[in-house]
């Protein structure tokens, strides 16, 4: 497949906001009132990626994802619509997120999406708010996961 750079339908970006004072910082990561009517996160997770380190590319059936990246590190962040019934279908976006941009993605299911800790030294968070339950209720389902990045000729690439 020839990828086209462009805008992907359902993803949405948000620069945050950082509040700062001589306590430090806060950020709103998003507002229920600011996300995609019906869209409801259900669970939440951080996550700590080395630099260098490259996380996914992925994607779910169902899933949609609300990644909050603020720092500390930055990422090189790409998406992929892989979905045939899409407008955007073919589409791909790249673009840096974290301490030096702070943003929030939402990503829709089918959408492929991966980043990397461009960081060179600081391990960099990212946050997740998910609208599934890892492996449903009770952890007792399938993981909702197509990963691309176990596929040695994978065409979605990271580099």
């Amino acid at each position: 497949m020839e990828w086209t750079k462009g805008q992907i339908e359902g993803v949405v970006i948000k620069k945050l906001v950082k509040h700062v004072d001589e306590r430090g910082f806060l950020v709103e990561t998003f507002r229920i009132d600011e996300l995609p009517e019906g869209l409801r996160p259900l669970m939440s997770y951080v996550s700590y990626t080395e630099p260098g380190i490259t996380r996914g590319p992925h994607e779910h059936k169902a899933q949609t994802d609300i990644f909050s990246f603020i720092g500390p590190g930055n990422f090189m962040v790409k998406l992929w619509d892989n979905r045939r019934d899409s407008k955007t279908y073919g589409n791909c976006m790249k673009f840096f997120a974290g301490e030096d941009n702070p943003l929030t993605v939402v990503v829709p299911p089918g959408v492929v999406h991966g980043y990397k800790n461009v960081s060179k030294t600081t391990r960099g968070m990212v946050l997740n708010y998910p609208d599934k339950l890892f492996m449903g209720w009770g952890r007792s389902e399938e993981v909702d996961e197509i990963r691309h990045e176990e596929k040695e000729d994978s065409e979605f690439g990271m580099e």
